[in-house]
This record gives structure tokens, C-alpha cells and sequence, in this order.
């Protein structure tokens, strides 16, 4: 994927997940799941994109991400929501349901 085409994905779905991982990122391993279970529930209308921070250096640059797991939620083509490294998924949870909830009603 080149940053043209995320960037147009970012621009056209109501929200979307960038989840930075690594792939000798252990804890980017144990949280993917996670955050997919609870996207899938909380937020199914955010698109999720799972990107190896290593093999796409421009996104990852462009994005200024430089630590992995890095998760950036974007609501109607703006950044929302961003967290790394010491990842709460429950916080970024209660962040996202007010905003989205008004957004997909």
C-alpha cells in the first residue's frame, strides 16, 4: 500500500485503524487480536489497517510513528485518537464510543 492510497482509504471510510506493529514485536503480537475483537464489536464501521511499521517506512514516517505498537484512529478523515507504547485499549475505547456513536447514527 503507498501513503496516496491510505491516504484516499482515510479520506473515504467514516474511521479507520492504523496499527503499527513489528515483526519481532512481541507485544504488538499479543495485542492485534485484541484490539481486532474489540474494534470488531465496539467500532465495525472503522476500517482496519495493520501496517509492519519496518516495511512501510514512508507511512510509518509520514505518520511520525517511531515506536512500535503505535495505533492511530482517524474519524472523518482527521486523527482522533493515538497511542503507543504503553497501549490502554480500554481508554482508547472510552475516547472513540461518544464521537462514533454520533457519527454512525
Amino acid at each position: 500500500m503507498t501513503l496516496e492510497e491510505l491516504q484516499n482509504i482515510i479520506r473515504s471510510e467514516v474511521g479507520v485503524l492504523l496499527y503499527f506493529s513489528g515483526e519481532n514485536c512481541n507485544v504488538c503480537h499479543a495485542l492485534r487480536p485484541k484490539f481486532k475483537e474489540v474494534f470488531d464489536k465496539e467500532f465495525p464501521l472503522v476500517k482496519q489497517i495493520y501496517l509492519d511499521a519496518h516495511e512501510n517506512a514512508e507511512i510509518s514516517a509520514h505518520y511520525q510513528v517511531f515506536s512500535v505498537p503505535t495505533m492511530i484512529v482517524f474519524l472523518d478523515g482527521r486523527e482522533f485518537v493515538r497511542e503507543g507504547r504503553a497501549v490502554s485499549l480500554h481508554q482508547m475505547t472510552e475516547q472513540l464510543k461518544r464521537p462514533y456513536t454520533l457519527m454512525t447514527e
